[in-house]
Formats: structure tokens, C-alpha cells, sequence
């Protein structure tokens, strides 16, 4: 296998989709799928790949696989069984009665209905999955779930066929991409930059009503965005407006959602200081550019790769598991002399979805849109999750006509309300992990495009629906069960009890079928549910992502567990009274997009 370092994996991705799947142009129905699904994008829009590439994805991709390879090897004796048609249908109405269990107080302020994870878990872990997955279909439309004949593809097949356009390591290729233009070749990835750092957009503010958000004086809060530059001249208000908005980022999807391209700014702007404080403490020895670049960026990706190790995975998985696998070595990650890292399949498509259950209907977003002391805030009650696409770029009516440049001023966030632990206000956490959706993800009607708007109402309701699509999906890609997983891991398995317990009569229905073979992502969300209060994730589901990341961090040679593993924070930069950076609330102070700084 050719060892990482050696291909030349595309690590500028400006015009791939939210939750896309990747179709190389002449892959059968490749075009067809395109033109019909908002998720899915042409690989020669995704990236700017020359012919040679897309022949050959794996080149410049990496490999899925199965974490589970003993038991993908027995399929379909560790799957669920019954004729094709048949599961699709009762996925399916699994799906749809979930989609019913609106979560309640989900739209209150306070009450019920909330984990212990405050809000920023969600969105960080969605940077984290745009940093090291983008899925990718080399030979047909795998993952193409309107198909009539939906039926479990061969895990030999899925591997051969799904493809991954990111590398699986967490080396913030999203932020970073191909890095500068040192030789002046006028490369894409090198409009990320201004020399040495990071461009960074300011918010607009010409007739926008609202309060600034602290710190008040500081503007430079939005992502860099292409303006006029490379405009065509005979453009169409409505195109206009969408190309002078489109952000220059490394991974078009971190500015999808409002929350994500906010996070995507505190990384750029934690760079830029992470240079200034080197520049600061050179004793005298002059750097070349290259040579400062290089040290920041690693400075910069071992803090990101402690911080999800030791603050996101201990805070969404169970006590100890983490712990576990820093201390006694992964089981089930682990790679063979000279194998490629790989995306496991459990993890991308059930484990690490996990994430959809914590999104909330609305959000206390800042004194704008949220509160503003007691009361309500300046502009809004609440900020819903709808808007979060609509102040982005990426809408087709960029910031809701409020702005043709930038983010308007009275949307930037306040990432107090997102990140304390200790906050008396029920309303700042994620909703719990267990098997409800937010409405929102339940009527995804943007997903419906093109040609499916006369497709049959069972696909509408599928595209519609992150449940069902969600169900559908892992049954297509041959996953395991849930109590298969289990019994390899050694947990104690859910009983039929448990996996019914807190459901309406209408999932207990549709679940009969499923009580003895769980699809996984249902079961990792209920174990999280019943077992953690959803509060974190349960054995498996915390077994899969910790051994997921942690793996793909010790089969990274330039990560801080690969040849840098003595690396800790207290070796990095550190916040102004000294202390070293050790929760993301630390990383946004140094980045100084966070108010209180506790010096």
C-alpha cells in the first residue's frame, strides 16, 4: 500500500456539499445523482482534480473499511437479516416514527430535554468529521439510497468502491489545505492566506440593527470570502450575491452552518496569534517564512489534537473508555505493517452520527438572537436552527439579503453560551444522545432537488428525513448489528426491555422487527440513552470513536501520539496568565474571540 506521506491527497475541497458523497464525473448515474441530490457533488466541482486523478481516485483518496473486519467477513451472519425489499420498508418506518418523537422542550427556554454537553460538542464535532471525511464513490453510485432495488452491497464491494476525498487524520487540512504559495505558482489553496497567515474576513455592519458582540471593538469575525474577485461582470443579482459571499476555506462545508464557519474562525485567528506569539519569541533567530509557517502549523494541529482527545472525547464518551485506549493501546484500530489508515464504516456511519440527537431546534445564539440580560434578546427570542444555514454563504440568498460581502455584525456568535460546563442555563447544552431528532431534522426539505421533486413519496420521505436516511444507509453498507458489535467489544448488550423503554407505542411497532438485530446507529443511541442517561455515549459507541480518532492520530507520524507523543500543552502557547491551553474555551481565548480573558 502506498504510505500516506507519498500521495497526493487534495486537500482543497472549495465546492463540496454538507454531508456529500463524492461522484467521480463518469461513475454510472454520476450526473443523474448530482443534478437530483443536494448532498451529492461531481468530483470535478468538489476539487480541481486533473483527468489522471479522477480515473483513479485512489490516488489522491483514502480507503474505508470495516473496524469490525472478522465480522464484515461473515456477512451476512452478523447483519440483519430478511428479504431486501421487506427491511427497506420497515427501516423505513422505524425512521418515521422516530421522526415523530418531536424532543420535548426542545424550543423552551430551560426544562427538560438536555444533555450535560454544552452546544459547542455538536458543531465541534461536525469540524472535526469535514477534517477527515468526505465520502467518495469510484466505481458507481454507492451510496445512492434512491435506488429501487436498495439492497446490502458486499463488504468486499464496499471497500473497493467508497472512497474517502480526506485524508483520516487530524491534521486541519480543512483550515489549512495545501498551505501557502511560497513559489508564486498562483495555487488555489494559496488564497487562503496573506503571507504567513490566515485571511480572515470582517463582519458587515452598514445598516444592520443590533448590539455588538463582545469583544464589541473587534470586526475581524467572519471568514474570508471572495467578493469580486474572479466575478463575471454579466452576472445575475442572485449569482452575484453568491459568489461575493462564498468563503475561501479549505472545506466549503465548515461554512454550511453558521455555528461550524464561527469555529472555522477561531482556528484561522488562533493561528495568526499562534505566528505572532513565535514571531515574538524568536530570541533574535530569523526564521525564513517556511520555517515559521511549518512550526506554527504543528504548534496549531497538536493543540487541536490534544484538545479533541482530552477535552471532545472525554466529554462525549463514557468515563474511562478514552483513558483506556491511551493507556493499554487501541484493539480494533490497529493497522498492519505498511496498511493505509482508514475511515471505518461503523464509525462514519452510525458511531460518530451520534451527533444529529444533540442538535437543537433553537439556540440561545447571542443578545441579538437569544437572550439579552433577563429578557429577550435585541432582535429575537431565539436563533433557529433554519437560520444557522441561512447566515452562511452557501444559501441561495446569502444572510438573508441582509448583506452581499460578509456576516452581518449582529450574527456573530457569543461562545460563552456555548462552551461552559458550569452554566446554571439548561438551555446552553446539547439535547441528550438517545433516539429523538430536532424537528428540523426530521423535515429536511432542502434535500429534496431537481428531479425528486416528482420522485415517489416514500423517496421524498427519505430525503426529508435524517432518520431514515440515516437507517437506510448502514443497512446498504452492510454494518453490523448493534448487539453483533457489542458481543465483539464485551458489552453487556442491551435487552429487548431496554432498547424499548422511553419509546412512543409507534417506534416500539416499528422496532418489533429490530429487537434481536439493531441497526447500529439506533442501538449506539439508545445505549447512549438508557445506559448514560444521554448524557455520553454508551460502551460501543464510545469504544468505536475514541479507538477511531485515537488510532488515526497513532498511525499519523507528524501528530502529537505519532513521533511527537511526549508533546503536551504545557510545550505550546500559552493564555496570558501562563496557563496552558487545555479546554476549547482556552483555545478561543488565545484566539481572542472569547470575552474574559482570565488573566
Amino acid at each position: 500500500m502506498t504510505a500516506p506521506d507519498k500521495k497526493q491527497y487534495r486537500r482543497m475541497l472549495s465546492n463540496i456539499r454538507h454531508g456529500s458523497q463524492v461522484l467521480p464525473d463518469t461513475a454510472p448515474g454520476a450526473q443523474r445523482t448530482a443534478a437530483g441530490l443536494a448532498s451529492a457533488t461531481l468530483l470535478s466541482e468538489a476539487a480541481d482534480l486533473p483527468p489522471t486523478a479522477q480515473a483513479e481516485i485512489a490516488e489522491v483518496s483514502s480507503p474505508f473499511d470495516y473496524l469490525f473486519g472478522d465480522l464484515a467477513a461473515e456477512f451476512p451472519a452478523h447483519h440483519i437479516p430478511g428479504e431486501p425489499a421487506t427491511v427497506r420498508g420497515l427501516l423505513t418506518a422505524l425512521g418515521i416514527a422516530m421522526a415523530k418523537e418531536t424532543p420535548a422542550a426542545d424550543d423552551q427556554r430551560g426544562g427538560a430535554g438536555n444533555s450535560v454537553i454544552p452546544a459547542v460538542y455538536t458543531y465541534w464535532g461536525q469540524f472535526i468529521d469535514h477534517d477527515i471525511t468526505a465520502n467518495t464513490d469510484r466505481a458507481n453510485a454507492v451510496t445512492d439510497l434512491r435506488k429501487p432495488d436498495l439492497t446490502p452491497i458486499d463488504p468486499a464491494d464496499v471497500r473497493r468502491d467508497l472512497r474517502n476525498l480526506r485524508q483520516p487524520a487530524l491534521n486541519l487540512d480543512s483550515v489549512y489545505a495545501d498551505g501557502p504559495d511560497f513559489d508564486d505558482e498562483g495555487t488555489e489553496s494559496g488564497t487562503l492566506y496573506d503571507g504567513i497567515d490566515l485571511r480572515i474576513g470582517e463582519v458587515f455592519e452598514d445598516g444592520i440593527p443590533g448590539d455588538h458582540i463582545p469583544p464589541a471593538d473587534d470586526r475581524r469575525r467572519d471568514l474570508p470570502r471572495k467578493l469580486d474577485a474572479g466575478l463575471d461582470p454579466d452576472a445575475t443579482p442572485e449569482s452575484r450575491a453568491i459568489h461575493r459571499t462564498t468563503a475561501v476555506v479549505g472545506d466549503a462545508r465548515n461554512d454550511e452552518n453558521l455555528i461550524v464557519a464561527q469555529l472555522h474562525v477561531a482556528f484561522l485567528r488562533f493561528h495568526n496569534n499562534v505566528v505572532a506569539h513565535l514571531r515574538e519569541t524568536s530570541n533574535g533567530y530569523q526564521k525564513s517564512e517556511r520555517e515559521l509557517f511549518l512550526e506554527a502549523r504543528d504548534l496549531v494541529r497538536w493543540h487541536y489534537q490534544w484538545l479533541v482527545v482530552h477535552d471532545y472525547l472525554k466529554t462525549i464518551a463514557m468515563p474511562g473508555i478514552v483513558d483506556k485506549v491511551l493507556l493499554t493501546g487501541n484493539r480494533f484500530y490497529v493497522l498492519e505493517p505498511g496498511q493505509e489508515p482508514y475511515m471505518p464504516i461503523e464509525f462514519s456511519v452510525a458511531a460518530y452520527r451520534f451527533g444529529h440527537s444533540m442538535v437543537r431546534s433553537v439556540y440561545d445564539y447571542n443578545q441579538n438572537f437569544g437572550r439579552k440580560g433577563d429578557g429577550n434578546g435585541t432582535l429575537a427570542r431565539v436563533a433557529r436552527f433554519r437560520q444557522l444555514f441561512e447566515f452562511t454563504g452557501h444559501h441561495a440568498d446569502p444572510f438573508a439579503g441582509f448583506s452581499d460581502s460578509n456576516l452581518p455584525f449582529n450574527w456573530v456568535i457569543d461562545w460563552p453560551r456555548f462552551v461552559d460546563k458550569g452554566d446554571g442555563l439548561a438551555d446552553h447544552f446539547a439535547r441528550p444522545i438517545d433516539t429523538k431528532l430536532a424537528e428540523p431534522l426530521s423535515d429536511m426539505f432542502k434535500e429534496v432537488s431537481g428531479e425528486d421533486e416528482n420522485a415517489a413519496p416514500e423517496i421524498q420521505a427519505m430525503l426529508k428525513g435524517l432518520a431514515i436516511r440515516n437507517l437506510l444507509r448502514g443497512y446498504h453498507l452492510s454494518l453490523p448489528t448493534g448487539q453483533a458489535v457489542a458481543a465483539k467489544v464485551g458489552a453487556r448488550p442491551l435487552t429487548t426491555d431496554e432498547l424499548q423503554r422511553g419509546n412512543s407505542q409507534e417506534v416500539n411497532d416499528a422496532l418489533q422487527p429490530f429487537l434481536e438485530h439493531t441497526p447500529l446507529w439506533f442501538y449506539i443511541l439508545k445505549e447512549a440513552e438508557i445506559r448514560c442517561h444521554g448524557n455520553f455515549l454508551g460502551e460501543v459507541g464510545s469504544r468505536i470513536v475514541a479507538e477511531t480518532l485515537i488510532g488515526q492520530l497513532r498511525a499519523d507520524p507528524e501528530s502529537y501520539l505519532g513521533r511527537y507523543r511526549g508533546w503536551n500543552p504545557a510545550q505550546g502557547v500559552r493564555l496570558a496568565n501562563g496557563d496552558p491551553i487545555v479546554t476549547i474555551t482556552d483555545l478561543f481565548r488565545f484566539a481572542g474571540v472569547f470575552p474574559i480573558d482570565p488573566a
